[in-house]
This record gives C-alpha cells, structure tokens and sequence, in this order.
C-alpha cells in the first residue's frame, strides 16, 4: 500500500494497481457441447441431449428428482408457485431484499407478496418478523439466500412446519452456499436456480426447478411448459401455464458450467473468506462485516458491508465514490430500496394500472404503508464489494486496503 494517504479522488495514487487479468467464463467446454448440439436433429429441450446432460450434472450437487429447466431464475420461481395451486388472494411472505423476479411470480399468480425484515448482519429473512406477518391467508414462504449466505433454515424451517406452509427456496444467489453441511435449496419443497449472465455459473440466461416433493414433481415440467404433457405426448392442458421452455444451445452451455461449478465456488469461497480476513484484521471502525455462521457455506456471490454513518464526515455514496476513484467497483448497497418501495408496489399498478386482488375485495395490503426498518437502514448504509474468479489475490488485498485508505480519509 502506497505511502501518500491522499485519495485518488483528490489526485493521490490509486489503492488498486494490479491488473485485472483477462478471463474468459466460457470457453473449450462450452464449445465441445454446441458444436455436438449442431450435430442434433432437434433442438427442442425434452429428452435433448444437452438438457439431460445438463439435469445429469446439475444432480450432482442438487439430489432433486424432479426438475424442469427453464428460461430463466426468475422463470424457475414462477413454475414453483404456479405448481402449488394456491388460491387467489393467498399470501407468501418473502424478502423486501431481493430481484424482482423473485415476487413476479407471486404476482401473476393472483398472490400476494408479503415482506418480512431482514436479519441486520446477515441480510435474510428474520425469523422472528417472519413469525409476526403469518396470517390465516399464509401459504407459503420464499426463502432467499441474499448474496450466497444461508438463511436460518433450521428455524424458518421450523415456522413452516408448525403452521404448515410451504417452502421454496430463492438459490439464484447461492449456488455452492450450504447451511450445516447441506446445500441450500435441498431444505424446502422447491429449489429454484439462475443461469443468469451475472450469477456463479451462466449460460447467458436461463434457470431450473427441482423438487423432491412425490405432490409437486410428477407434474412439475407441466408449469413451465403450457401445461402439456411431454410424458403422453398430449396437448390437452387442464389449466393455465406459461412457456418457460429452456433451449438445447442454453443448456448445452450450461452443462459445461455445471462441470466447472466445484472450481468456480471455491475461487469465489477462498477470495471472498480472504477479503474479511484481511477486513477483520484491520478491524476499521464504523465497518461492519456480514455475519457468518462458521457452521455454514457462504458462496460470496458479492460481499455487503455495512457502514455506521455517525462514524464517518461523509456519506455512504461518497465513500462508494471515493472506492470507484481508487479502482474498487463498490457498489451502494445491493439495490436502491426495498422491493415494496418499487413505484408499481407504491401504485399498485399490477395489471394496467390495476391490482384485481384489491379491486375484488381478496387482499387488503398497501404497500404504502409497508415498513421494514432494518432492510431499509441496510439499504442506505450497505457497500457491495465484487468477488469473482476473474479477480486476483493482488486484487482482493489491494481492495482491502483501499477500503482502509478511504475509511480513514472519512472518518469522523
């Protein structure tokens, strides 16, 4: 770490000199499955080659019987919900800290989102609060592991059991994450997957379902798939579902990322457990580390950070500036308020401009009048540092010290 404490905003040397070397996610793996997938005569996914090849590897770390590949995460969610058949007007309680595909679902499905606090360390469900928004309309409970790190699922789990509600767990974040020893999404009656560009393993989109549940799964590929049945080759669907088909081409790509998950988790596992290593040492004061079961796997998707802003003469973006000056590509929190602050929540503009629940006397929720404080003091104090296979250990540690060069420039 250089000598000159000046920040780089104001013309002092940058923190972060090493180069971010070229990496390329895809590569001789990916090619060998597309070219093979050129050779096909169809390109269709049930029974593809590619698609069994990719339920064959994605098996390995997920034992699920039952699955249905999709277009994508947000797609896999969607097919969860829709194959619980629930009544319009039912709740599922979720996380106000999550993408919006985990609610879309919910909501096309004529249900009601309902947000429960975030735990403030760990940034997941809070048990506790979760327990306090069960109503008689409660059917279910999406659970998501924020950023790779588990949820408390012994004790969530045990919510859904004494008020019999159903389980799917949002894993879009959290390949490779395990809460003692198991892998998350193995917990709940669904497990839901992204092969998002941006998450562990991509095939530029796309996503998959599994389940266990002898209820759930026999009918499973039914919800992503207009509800035809690929066994008896019927077209003569008993209800509504839409077409989350994934292709052979995605599915060929992401069998060969399935073959590289092990390498790809433990360079994200090793670099992220390096950077709070080097943080905790440094103990900065008005940082505050996420809290990590050590009985548990986080697979840093990213590392959130929060700060104490009383601790420091400038705000939170300013620090998440001066990180960017430095050659740390922070981000400010994860995203920019809670789900139920999005403008189509605060309008309840649902279906043109409607929300047909309210309108037809099922549901009674405002969103307007939603709070959940700690997910939104998070928010506003939350810094999102990059953890990936494309970064170096040069990089990790220079990270770490830019992060003490602009904390003790700010501090108060």
């Amino acid at each position: 770490m250089s000598s000159d404490s000046t920040l780089a905003l104001h013309g002092g040397p940058k923190a972060v000199t090493a180069t971010k070397p070229e990496h390329h996610r895809w590569g001789a793996a990916e090619l060998a499955r597309l070219t093979a997938m050129v050779d096909q005569p169809s390109l269709f996914y049930w029974k593809g080659p590619q698609t069994d090849a990719m339920l064959a590897e994605f098996r390995r770390p997920y034992p699920l019987q039952w699955c249905m590949p999709c277009s994508s995460g947000s797609a896999s969610l969607h097919i969860a919900v829709s194959a619980l058949q629930l009544p319009p007007g039912s709740e599922v309680i979720t996380s106000p800290i999550t993408d919006m595909g985990s609610v879309i679902g919910i909501l096309y499905q004529q249900l009601v989102p309902v947000f429960a606090d975030i735990l403030p360390h760990t940034y997941n469900l809070d048990p506790a609060d979760v327990r306090r928004r069960i109503t008689p309309k409660t059917k279910a409970l999406m659970i998501v592991h924020l950023a790779g790190n588990p949820c408390d699922m012994d004790a969530l789990m045990t919510i859904a059991k004494e008020h019999n509600l159903f389980v799917i767990e949002d894993c879009a974040q959290s390949w490779g994450a395990a809460y003692r020893g198991k892998p998350v999404g193995l917990f709940g009656d669904f497990g839901c997957y992204s092969f998002n560009e941006f998450k562990h393993v991509s095939s530029g989109d796309g996503g998959i379902v599994g389940t266990n549940h002898p209820r759930f799964g026999p009918s499973l590929c039914k919800w992503g798939d207009k509800h035809y049945d690929r066994v008896t080759g019927g077209r003569n669907p008993e209800t509504l579902s839409p077409n989350y088909r994934m292709s052979e081409p995605q599915a060929a790509v992401a069998a060969a990322q399935l073959t590289k998950l092990p390498a790809i988790l433990a360079a994200h596992i090793r670099l992220g457990t390096r950077l709070l290593g080097h943080l905790q040492k440094l103990a900065l004061p008005g940082i505050v580390l996420p809290e990590i079961d050590p009985r548990d796997t986080h697979s840093y998707w990213f590392c959130l950070l929060r700060i104490e802003p009383a601790r420091f003469r400038g705000t939170r973006d300013e620090l998440v500036a001066a990180l960017h000056a430095e050659g740390v590509p922070a981000g400010a929190s994860y995203i920019p308020k809670p789900v139920y602050g999005y403008p189509l929540f605060q309008n309840h503009n649902f279906f043109a401009g409607t929300w047909p629940l309210r309108a037809a006397g099922l549901t009674t929720m405002d969103y307007r009048t939603v709070q959940c404080p700690v997910a939104e003091a998070m928010l506003a104090d939350g810094i999102s540092l990059p953890i990936s296979p494309a970064l170096t250990d040069e990089i990790i540690d220079q990270t770490a010290d830019a992060l003490a060069k602009v904390v003790r420039h700010f501090k108060a």
